[in-house]
């Protein structure tokens, strides 16, 4: 908790660099490509330039391998960067609009404007990757930025200010670090714009703050991604697949399969290709998972305790643990754990896991595992296991979500050409490419009409009976 002192000085800053970058956002209107790409280009050599300093500060917060951060962190951003640079001439050119026979004379185009001073609120998971991925477009887009990063990975926090601060004026971009005071400062200002990414409880209060000012959002939820396997699947490489994003990041990831439905029979052998792929990923000869360098650790104390909450709660109402299980609390470690015997009573079931245990549910026909799906919030994500184009089709088409992969397990987010968002309680917007560039840009619609002439005029008043007899032939002709 910071003191009365600490919190009006941080006000006093949060004042002067929004009222800063309030005023720099309006010159930014008239922005063109080469400066927006000049901003993007330096950010990216950055980052190429600075790998090993995110890989240590990664590793620093919550022992992320060096690989990983690769991967899940660094490979994201400049994939963003460098579809932003090929692509954002054409995505800022005006679109002209068909014309209508009843607007003859004019001409109408939709313009891309940036909607002007914005806030990202990053979280601790993928703490650089969802930070700066969401600058790109911000940037893009023509935007003034304030990026919070989150209090929980202090190193990535560190870094990301020394960044910003070595590659922007603070009229432009800036960042602002701190906890839950930070952030509601920040949420008190009407920035044009807010970009948040977090759980779905956070992103409720973001979004009311966010409505006293009727600032637009973009909110990254989470939520509870079911893995479909069907009669049919290969198991083999669905456990495989479903174990690798699963466990990646300790588990620590919104996309990741929170639970799994398989049909009854094929449980056993599906458990034991789940085994087979996480001794081959964690590990060596006779050396435990603790001893991986390839597996994360949750990232503090407090969420360590509250999934073995979520262990403890299972086991009490009748989960067995079939795989994993082991837990060094001073290490914030828990193995890859896999449980068995679940019913939708349990928390596991209740709440977004985010930590390395994976419930496996069994069903007797494919019906009724839509069925609790749907009972369920709509996720952030959900994945279906099948040899059949025809089942797939048929599990998509009978569940919402805010993405769909069918065959493969959280892949989507790395597509650059796709939109990646949620739905209702997993999300509001789309974001990556011209989907971030819309969600930070206004577009407004402009209608050209030569001086002196409407089409409209002879609608004007007075209603006399021709005018009248115009506007009925004109309803029965649409």
């Amino acid at each position: 908790m910071l003191l009365n002192q600490e919190i009006d000085l941080l006000e006093s800053k949060i004042d002067k660099l929004f009222d800063l970058q309030k005023r720099h956002s309006i010159s930014l209107r008239k922005s063109t490509v080469h400066e927006r790409l000049g901003h993007i280009k330096r950010l990216r050599e950055w980052v190429l330039s600075h790998k090993e300093d995110i890989q240590k500060a990664l590793y620093a917060d919550y022992r992320k391998p060096y690989t990983e951060t690769d991967i899940t962190e660094i490979y994201p951003v400049l994939s963003e960067a460098k579809h932003f640079i090929s692509n954002l001439a054409h995505w800022m050119k005006s679109k002209r609009m068909p014309t209508p026979l009843t607007f003859l004379g004019t001409k109408a185009q939709t313009q891309y404007e940036p909607k002007g001073a914005s806030l990202i609120i990053a979280p601790w998971n993928y703490p650089f990757n969802l930070a700066i991925g969401p600058l790109v477009a911000a940037l893009g887009a023509g935007c003034t930025a304030i990026v919070k990063p989150s209090e929980m990975t202090p190193h990535t926090s560190a870094l990301i200010r020394r960044m910003i601060g070595e590659l922007f004026d603070e009229q432009m971009v800036a960042v602002v670090e701190g906890g839950v005071e930070a952030s509601q400062l920040l949420l008190s200002k009407p920035f044009d714009h807010l970009f948040f990414t977090g759980s779905p409880a956070v992103g409720k209060i973001v979004m009311k703050a966010a409505a006293e000012h009727l600032t637009s959002v973009t909110l990254e939820l989470g939520g509870k991604s079911p893995a479909i396997i069907a009669e049919d699947a290969n198991l083999k490489d669905a456990a495989e697949k479903i174990a690798a994003t699963k466990f990646l990041n300790c588990g620590q990831t919104c996309i990741a399969p929170d639970y799994v439905f398989i049909p009854n029979s094929k449980r056993d052998p599906f458990l034991q290709y789940v085994k087979e792929a996480i001794d081959s990923m964690y590990k060596s000869g006779k050396k435990g998972i603790e001893k991986s360098p390839d597996y994360s650790r949750i990232v503090n104390e407090r969420h360590f305790n509250r999934i073995m909450h979520l262990l403890q709660d299972a086991s009490e109402k009748g989960a067995k643990i079939e795989i994993g299980g082991k837990s060094i609390p001073e290490e914030n470690l828990l193995e890859p754990t896999v449980l068995v015997d679940i019913n939708p009573t349990m928390l596991v079931m209740q709440e977004e896991i985010f930590g390395p245990i994976l419930p496996v549910m069994v069903y007797e026909n494919l019906e009724q595992a839509l069925a609790l799906v749907n009972e369920m919030p709509k996720p952030l994500a959900l994945y279906a296991f099948s040899n059949s184009s025809r089942t797939i089709r048929h599990i998509f088409e009978q569940t919402s979500s805010g993405a769909s992969v069918a065959n493969d397990c959280a892949l989507h987010f790395l597509h650059p050409e796709l939109p990646f968002g949620g739905v209702n309680n997993s999300g509001i917007g789309k974001s990556h490419g011209v989907f971030g560039f819309l969600e930070f840009s206004n577009q407004k619609a402009v209608l050209e009409q030569r001086i002196g002439f409407t089409a409209a005029k002879p609608l004007f008043p007075p209603y006399n009976m021709a005018k009248k007899k115009m506007i009925e032939g004109l309803l029965k002709w649409f």
